[in-house]
């Protein structure tokens, strides 16, 4: 007789008939509850008996499984004529297993969270900008462990979820699915700061002077990054703060305007008074100071009220405008680094990270803006307290021939700071306006409609639901397709051949199943309401909730974002199809050409067909690009150039390991920027400093943009010794400066790199594959 079963983890414990009756119940009420009928419990214990003396007579003197027990009942269901209830009675197994699974899959990863260093555990290494050492680090992490698992068992489409966990595609952030969040948004910070606005814990007044509106951009991007599950982005940075700076020069010129004043007449206390009340009123204006109209105003009224001549009058504006301008390139600067510290310093999401911010800028000919471009890049290059390269914000310099592309361009010196302090701090990463893809939304004057990005690559302009600009939008949510798998199913690496017809069948199955798991998610984002996200929608940021009340849901609004479909590893897709990258050969880039272009194809009909913005990005794969690497790797084992490293190559990037010159590895990616309207980064590796070398560097920036490249960077070492502060390249372990061996010290070099777009303040943050990845690049001549 059977009196004990073995558990899947090897336990046995006592057998109890009464389970199996039960469970036979439960199906056949199932069944009895479609047919309008009710389920006989006798019977089901009719049912349990033919199944134990099925167990007695099969084990014998053995012990039988939990899975030997449940292939009996279904044995017995079948053979006695209840094969309704049969099915009812897999798929109940089907679901205890799933619901098994999924808490053995959550135990697992709550201990590794809570027990394992981040330097041990690539779990607590997902995302670089998190420090899962910390408290708030490692909570933010279990609610993203739980939340998965949640959204898979009960949220998503089974399907999508089978896919997802079997390594086929990546739903990016599906912790934050059932919160409804949207990913990203590019923040108009005029329309925040025109009147101010409210962080939920009281109303910010409308800034009057550049310090104020440094610091409110700051809290702008901290407010928004706590209703999104992305980063956050200014497209017009320069734009929208150039104001502050008219406003503080209107301060500064009044102020010096009366201590001139005074050099030049013994004011009585009447005379100071009117003269106090033309400064309060001449503050309220948004008008230039140095406006004519006003300048003829003012100097009338110096003539008319203290009797002064042409000549003093002359002088007193002379003084007043050159202490006034003194005084404001000081404050821009110091409201400039105000703001950098600012982002590299204040916390967001529960104090576990910085705000992932990225700031377009460059293009604002005005005085005041170029005061803007030029001190942010200048705070950038001065460092953080400690001469540190600073993390965030992702600075991006948009390049525009007219602006400041050329020599006679009036925003030439710009770019030419931008590139210095690029080869010295890794930023700004360059935008190019002049990119076809880019300059068909370009309208002079207009700088909305300047096509920017978000630090890691999204790019967000096209546009079937409303205006085609950036501001106030924002990517939806995205998930990538695993290329490098279709590769292996139908290329020459496993088959012998390339069976085209049938990798392209495919993918377009891919596609569909990707396009269909986006517009579910777009339905749980959309019945969210404004009270859900107070500061994105409930202060307006983004475009058309300014319109919308408290309890109204989303759904007509946020089909002004994007629905985007990415992928990774063309490289070793085109390897494993035949047998070559696209860095290695012309046949390969033209395949690659063909794959991505038809993506792109298909993205574009579902816009046309569902009236949504559906786009194509190339994945900014962090934690993804070892996930379907390690994926794959125990399905197909070791294949030469495709599963043999612990990462897939950066979408459609020549691989990092492949020796190729800076120009040709920039050609080679330049024609998928075009297809890629979702987002989009080409950047090089150089070696040493170059910093010594800015005719070079120069020479690299200049390339991408006749490329036709959208955005793109360069990335070489910046090393940090934190002993002696010395920034640099450090080549071994011994700093050039103090000659300080790190290997014998407990304080080691900091090393700065570009993970995918932005950077890690030490290259220990990146996890298991994009080290491995980093340590595999080579440098580009």
């Amino acid at each position: 007789m059977i009196t004990s079963i073995k558990k899947r983890d090897g336990r046995e414990i006592h057998f109890s008939p009464e389970k199996i009756t039960r469970a036979i119940f439960l199906a056949a009420s199932r069944v009895a509850q479609e047919e309008g009928s009710k389920a006989d419990y006798e019977t089901a214990e009719i049912l349990t008996e033919k199944v134990v003396n099925l167990l007695n007579n099969t084990y014998q003197g053995t012990t039988p499984t939990v899975e030997n027990v449940q292939d009996a009942v279904i044995k017995v269901l079948i053979e006695t004529g209840h094969a309704r209830t049969s099915e009812a009675y897999i798929l109940y197994r089907a679901e205890r297993t799933r619901i098994r699974s999924m808490k053995t899959r959550l135990m697992k990863s709550i201990e590794e969270i809570t027990f394992a260093d981040s330097n041990d555990a690539d779990i607590k290494r997902e995302n670089a900008n998190i420090d899962g050492n910390t408290a708030m680090g490692t909570m933010l992490q279990y609610g993203s462990a739980v939340s998965k698992e949640f959204c898979m068992s009960q949220l998503m489409n089974p399907q999508h979820a089978a896919l997802h966990e079997n390594g086929d595609i990546h739903i990016h952030d599906m912790d934050f699915m059932n919160m409804g969040t949207l990913t990203c948004c590019q923040i108009d910070l005029e329309k925040l700061f025109d009147g101010g606005f409210s962080t939920g814990h009281g109303h910010l007044r409308e800034p009057q002077d550049i310090t104020s509106y440094a610091a409110l951009a700051a809290i702008a991007i901290q407010s928004n990054q706590n209703d999104q599950h992305g980063g956050q982005s200014i497209p017009a940075f320069d734009f929208y703060l150039a104001k502050g700076v008219a406003k503080t020069f209107r301060k500064e010129y009044i102020s010096n305007l009366n201590k001139a004043l005074e050099l030049f007449i013994n004011l009585d206390a009447d005379v100071r008074e009117s003269f106090k009340a033309v400064e309060k009123e001449t503050g309220k204006t948004a008008a230039m100071i140095m406006d004519d109209s006003f300048l003829n105003s003012l100097n009338a009224m110096l003539k008319e009220t203290f009797g002064l001549g042409e000549e003093q009058i002359e002088l007193i504006n002379k003084f007043a405008y050159k202490e006034a301008n003194v005084a404001t390139r000081r404050k821009t600067y110091q409201a400039m680094e105000a703001f950098v510290h600012n982002l590299n310093t204040m916390h967001s999401r529960a104090g576990a990270q910085v705000p992932f911010s990225s700031i377009n800028f460059g293009t604002d000919m005005t005085p005041e803006g170029r005061l803007i471009s030029e001190n942010l890049m200048l705070a950038q290059e001065a460092g953080l307290g400690n001469g540190e390269t600073p993390i965030f914000p992702i600075l991006i310099f948009k390049v525009k021939e007219g602006i400041n592309y050329n020599p006679e361009d009036p925003n030439y010196d710009l770019f030419k700071l931008a590139m210095r302090v690029s080869a010295k701090r890794l930023f700004p990463n360059f935008s190019f306006m002049d990119a076809p893809f880019n300059k068909q939304y370009y309208k002079e004057g207009h700088p909305e409609t300047e096509t920017t990005y978000m630090g890691c690559r999204t790019r967000v302009m096209g546009n079937i639901n409303g205006p085609e600009i950036a501001t106030g939008r924002g990517n939806n949510s995205f998930t990538s397709i695993n290329l490098p798998r279709l590769g292996i199913k139908h290329g020459v690496a496993v088959n012998g051949d390339f069976n085209e017809a049938a990798f392209f069948n495919e993918l377009d199955e891919k596609m569909e199943i990707v396009i269909q798991q986006l517009l579910e998610r777009l339905e749980i984002q959309g019945r969210k309401k404004v009270k859900n996200f107070p500061f994105l929608m409930g202060q307006g940021v983004w475009i058309g909730s300014e319109n919308l009340s408290w309890e109204d849901t989303l759904e007509e609004i946020i089909k002004q974002g994007t629905l985007t479909i990415g992928f990774i590893g063309l490289a070793e897709c085109l390897k494993a199809l035949i047998g070559e990258h696209q860095g290695e050969s012309e046949e390969a880039q033209k395949l690659g050409l063909k794959i991505v272009g038809h993506m792109r194809e298909i993205c574009d009909e579902a816009t046309e067909k569902y009236g949504l913005n559906f786009s194509l990005i190339a994945t900014p794969a962090e934690g993804l690009s070892g996930r379907f690497t390690r994926i794959d790797k125990k399905i197909y084992g070791i294949i030469p150039g495709v599963t043999d490293r612990d990462y897939y190559t950066n979408s459609f990037h020549v691989p990092v390991y492949y020796h190729i010159t800076a120009f040709k590895k920039i050609q080679k990616e330049a024609p998928y920027h075009e297809f890629t309207n979702g987002g989009h980064i080409s950047y090089v590796e150089v070696d040493g400093d170059p910093t010594n070398n800015l005719e070079a560097f120069e020479s690299i920036v200049r390339c991408m943009k006749d490329a036709g490249i959208g955005y793109g960077s360069i990335n070489h070492p910046v090393d940090r010794d934190p002993c002696c502060g010395y920034s640099g390249v450090i080549e071994g372990h011994v700093c050039p400066k103090c000659g300080r061996d790190e290997r014998e010290e407990e304080y080691k070099f900091e090393k700065i790199r570009r993970i995918t777009g932005y950077l890690v303040g030490t290259v220990d943050r990146f996890n298991d594959a994009k080290a491995s990845e980093e340590r595999d690049r080579v440098k580009h001549g």
